[in-house]
């Protein structure tokens, strides 16, 4: 039995996203395998193979990977397809956006979503925003399935030492092309990766007073700055810092929420969160369920004061 896992990279280095596939594919039994499919990614393909557990690199090289196209890594993957039980695909954009077609190339059903390995056949995923938990069992000879990150710790990103196989790259699909992108530059960590992560809700009431009073704290603690889906819906934050069920899940080792009431699609993107921290004037806020510690009061005062205490 063994496990393929299709890496997501840059063509230099493998992003942290295939370090937790990596170890729900582990969990699945059997060997591991990744596919690092990409545009001189020589580079990308010696770091899958020092990731710790990985038996084997599957490396394909062409121009027409170099962006990452679903039609054309649809076509690697259903390559190898064939010598695998189990196909395994970060829950991410481009995970989303590959899986779907492989499971109906193969005719068969995708798991979505799992967060927990039961056994080879038999999955945990999360519905309902989280607020229940459903139990697959597969029957499929090849089970295609997303993997939500947040479930599982990284597999170690050095240690191993897995052999690196070059196989023959498909051909360009002509279904699709790469027009051009536009890549947003911050200093501050990954919101999906950031081990601390500072989010702000609709109370700031604007964009000037959420940049004011959210980031000097995410300066000082090196953090991530998040925010709900209302506070992104007013313009206060920009689209890619939103945290949620239609957001970004994330699970970080602190979890800040400032103004934010907790609305049930925002704690499924962050409750799974170490530790959490919410300030809230409302005492009834769903946020102070899921809240290790928190703090009735109003977040124009108890921020500065956070700050200071720092």
């Amino acid at each position: 039995m063994t496990a393929l896992v299709i890496a997501e990279h840059d063509n230099k280095s493998i992003k942290a996203a295939t370090l937790n596939t990596v170890t729900a594919a582990k969990a699945c039994g059997g060997d591991v395998h990744v596919l690092v499919a990409g545009a001189n990614a020589g580079d990308a393909a010696k770091a899958a193979a020092q990731i710790a557990g990985v038996a084997k690199v599957i490396h394909a090289d062409g121009a027409q990977f170099e962006h990452g196209l679903a039609e054309n890594m649809t076509a690697q993957v259903l390559a190898i397809a064939g010598s695998y039980e189990h196909i395994l695909f970060p829950a991410t954009a481009s995970g989303k956006n590959i899986a779907p077609r492989v499971a109906a190339k193969l005719d068969v059903a995708q798991i979505s979503d799992i967060r927990k390995v039961d056994s080879p056949d038999t999955f945990e995923r999360p519905i309902y925003a989280g607020n229940a938990i459903a139990v697959v069992r597969s029957s499929d000879a090849t089970k295609v399935i997303t993997v939500r990150t947040t479930g599982f710790d990284p597999a170690a990103a050095t240690g191993g030492s897995a052999a690196v196989e070059t196989v023959a790259a498909a051909a360009d699909s002509g279904k699709s092309r790469f027009v051009g992108q536009e890549i947003a530059k911050s200093n501050r960590p990954e919101l999906t990766a950031a081990k601390i992560i500072v989010s702000g809700g609709r109370a700031l009431g604007s964009a000037e007073k959420f940049n004011e009073v959210m980031t000097p704290l995410a300066d000082k603690l090196g953090a991530a700055l998040g925010a709900s889906r209302a506070a992104v819906d007013a313009g206060y934050a920009p689209n890619d810092w939103q945290v949620g069920q239609t957001g970004k899940i994330v699970a970080p080792q602190l979890y800040v929420a400032a103004g934010i009431s907790g609305a049930i699609q925002h704690l499924a993107g962050m409750k799974d969160s170490k530790v959490i921290v919410a300030i809230n004037k409302d005492p009834e806020a769903p946020i102070f369920s899921v809240a290790d510690y928190g703090l009735e009061a109003d977040l124009f005062q108890a921020m500065p004061e956070l700050l200071r205490s720092v």
